[in-house]
């Protein structure tokens, strides 16, 4: 079992930036794939970026490339989402999820084991 807990959400005008942190516990030692996603109010849980274990190989959703990166601290059992030049649109709760393969480009929801409690994200206009 791994535990993930987010943090680092918060309101934030237009332009501005955040860095999410998801911090696992428990079985962290088994090569996890990790991935931010987001929800919001009346949609479906979307991809916004992955990892793998090795740290290569990020991959984004398109509306999210080039603002947002995704890193990680295997030794400190964290990655982060640092989201710059935030828009109104990337208004949600995101997720950090936890796949235990560790493979590279997984974006599919049911591909990941592992989910935190979600942290929620808030851009004004």
């Amino acid at each position: 079992q791994v535990q993930l807990v987010e943090s680092g959400g918060g309101l934030v005008q237009t332009g501005g930036s955040l860095r999410l942190s998801c911090t696992a516990s428990g079985r962290t030692n088994s090569g996890y794939a990790m991935g931010w996603f987001r929800q919001a109010p009346g949609k479906e849980r979307e991809f916004v970026a992955t990892i793998p274990w090795s740290g290569g190989y990020t991959y984004y959703a398109d509306s999210v490339k080039g603002r947002f990166t995704i890193s990680r601290d295997n030794a400190k059992n964290t990655v982060y989402l640092q989201m710059n030049s935030l828009k109104p649109e990337d208004t949600a709760v995101y997720y950090c999820a936890a796949d235990p393969s560790g493979r590279r480009y997984v974006t599919r929801v049911y591909d990941y084991d592992y989910w935190g409690q979600g942290t929620q994200v808030t851009v004004s206009s």
